[in-house]
């Protein structure tokens, strides 16, 4: 792969051919804000948080799925990405239930940071309040649809790491729900291992396990980079180090 140089913020960065805005941003320490965004999974680019602005391109881009390019001129805070990012954020607010001081979530969840950093302090947009059902039929965990954001990381992971490929989006815009096996709860579903991947890695409170007080429920999104790194070093060969180690929480590699 090549090297190639950008300015983002202008700074002078470099990244290898084939990165994408956000990965350079991030590897040279230039935050870019996102919530469906998932090191080691596939790019979805659906929570549009993550917009920027790159010279010579009349709108605004996702750095989840821009490749970079040579001379590239990338802007990652304005006034107008700012108002652009708190819309989104107020649009996510106001499509379902998202009252934070009675979430499992509170104090743990990724779409509160992200309105907490972008000084989010009210939504401009109607509630739409919809009555949506809460699947508690697993042993082990629960889905609250009033709290998905759909961001897809939890299709993704028992996809592309587990390999049970359970989870599915069925239905388009404001009726899009996440469903198990096509359709029936989670608990009936055949394919799921109980591995607790897709809980840990919801940002949200839309999956979360049963009988843990707020004060437990907090989740362990760093295994995933550990679970893919195990994994290359058993095909490589190579003895783990020490330090490698995948943190207690109910998942299975």
């Amino acid at each position: 792969m090549s090297t190639i140089l950008l300015t983002i913020d202008d700074r002078k960065v470099h990244g290898e051919s084939g990165e994408t805005i956000l990965s350079v941003a991030r590897q040279h320490g230039i935050p870019i804000p996102t919530l469906c965004q998932l090191q080691g999974a596939s790019t979805f680019g659906g929570c549009r948080l993550c917009l920027v602005e790159v010279e010579g391109i009349a709108h605004p881009v996702s750095a989840c799925n821009t490749p970079i390019k040579a001379g590239q001129r990338v802007t990652t805070q304005s006034p107008a990405l700012r108002a652009d990012r708190q819309m989104v954020l107020e649009l996510l607010f106001a499509e379902r239930n998202h009252y934070c001081a009675v979430c499992v979530q509170n104090g743990d969840c990724e779409l509160q940071s992200a309105a907490a950093q972008a000084g989010m302090d009210h939504v401009r947009c109607p509630y739409l309040s919809p009555s949506l059902p809460v699947d508690a039929s697993h042993a082990q965990y629960v889905l609250d649809h009033n709290r998905c954001i759909l961001c897809m990381r939890c299709v993704r992971v028992c996809a592309e790491v587990e390999g049970a490929h359970t989870w599915q989006m069925a239905g388009r815009g404001i009726e899009a729900r996440l469903v198990a096996d096509n359709g029936v709860p989670w608990g009936e579903s055949t394919t799921c291992t109980s591995c607790g991947k897709c809980v840990h890695l919801c940002p949200t409170g839309a999956l979360y396990r049963k009988g843990a007080s707020v004060a437990e429920m907090q989740k362990k999104r760093g295994f995933l980079l550990r679970i893919l790194e195990g994994r290359e070093l058993g095909r490589t060969g190579e003895e783990p180090t020490d330090d490698f180690l995948v943190p207690t929480v109910e998942i299975r590699s």
